[in-house]
């Protein structure tokens, strides 16, 4: 594993901010790290780093244990903050020749140069930091964090603030760089989690609540819920004569029927429209959101 986190528990004076979480990133693994503000994200992420200290627990990278002090881990991960810390006055060439040094490598020039091509820095790399867009003050903070080719990447918040083609293009990034490490992101972005992630963990105060796949996280798999619109009037009690319905609900022109039976419930309805002369204008399987998992699981 990668990553591996066990009976993690973090204290701020008598607050826990961080629960008894467990839970490991395989090698080449994309993992999604949800959760509302002040849920115990941030908290996590820097204790993977070794920025701060847990209060309880194990936590180790590539088997290796993390500790504040320990220049082993630090060296192969590489960690882009939720607040990209840069160095405004120096030029973008310069500040990863400082970060590359800082890293003791010996192919400075050509590993900046690699990075410079990588993240698509070309035009501005003779530019000072603080002249830089957000977007591309974001493509200086990932080249940082990978000059010194760690095996994980831990990135919080990479997208926060950008523009629509901005984030289109940090998106890109980041699933190019997925491809050779192992990479855990913090986003509040859903939209970016079904895009990127192999995988999903959410924490709500300070526990996970939630642990898959993106594309079934949260999913009730004998829960069907089916959208219909009918060409004639059809009320609710006649709805509820259907056997198979558990719960109905009126949305615009159509209705909303659930149903927890084994069975396709589109077949159902289909036949109860045959069955009372009504042609069916609209029928579809609806698919729960991750932001819809993320709200329920949440949610107070």
């Amino acid at each position: 594993m990668s990553i591996e986190v066990k009976n993690l528990y973090k204290y701020y004076g008598e607050q826990a901010a961080v629960k008894n979480i467990s839970f490991s990133v395989k090698d080449g693994e994309i993992v999604g790290f949800l959760g509302p503000n002040g849920a115990g994200k941030s908290t996590t992420m820097k204790i993977l780093t070794g920025y701060i200290s847990a209060s309880e627990g194990e936590v180790s990278v590539c088997g290796m244990p993390v500790t504040v002090d320990s220049l082993n881990t630090k060296q192969i991960i590489g960690y882009l903050p939720e607040h990209n810390p840069l160095y405004l006055d120096m030029y973008v060439k310069e500040y990863l020749a400082f970060v590359a040094k800082i890293y003791k490598m010996s192919d400075v020039k050509d590993r900046v140069s690699d990075m410079i091509k990588k993240v698509g820095l070309e035009v501005e790399q003779n530019k000072k930091i603080g002249a830089l867009s957000k977007g591309y003050r974001q493509r200086v903070g990932l080249a940082q964090a990978i000059i010194h080719d760690p095996k994980v990447l831990i990135l919080d918040e990479p997208t926060s603030g950008l523009d629509p083609n901005q984030l289109v293009e940090i998106r890109e990034l980041i699933t190019s760089i997925g491809k050779e490490k192992t990479v855990m992101l913090s986003t509040h972005i859903m939209q970016e989690v079904e895009a990127i992630c192999d995988r999903v963990v959410i924490i709500n105060k300070g526990e996970i609540v939630a642990d898959d796949k993106a594309s079934v996280i949260g999913l009730d798999t004998k829960l069907q819920t089916v959208y219909v619109e009918f060409d004639g009037n059809v009320s609710k009690s006649q709805l509820s004569k259907i056997s198979a319905v558990s719960k109905i609900g009126k949305v615009n022109e159509g209705w909303l029927l659930e149903s927890k039976e084994d069975l396709d419930l589109r077949k159902v309805i289909a036949q109860f429209a045959q069955e009372n002369n009504l042609l069916t204008l609209t029928l579809k399987k609806e698919e729960k959101s991750l932001e819809e998992v993320f709200k329920n699981l949440t949610q107070q």
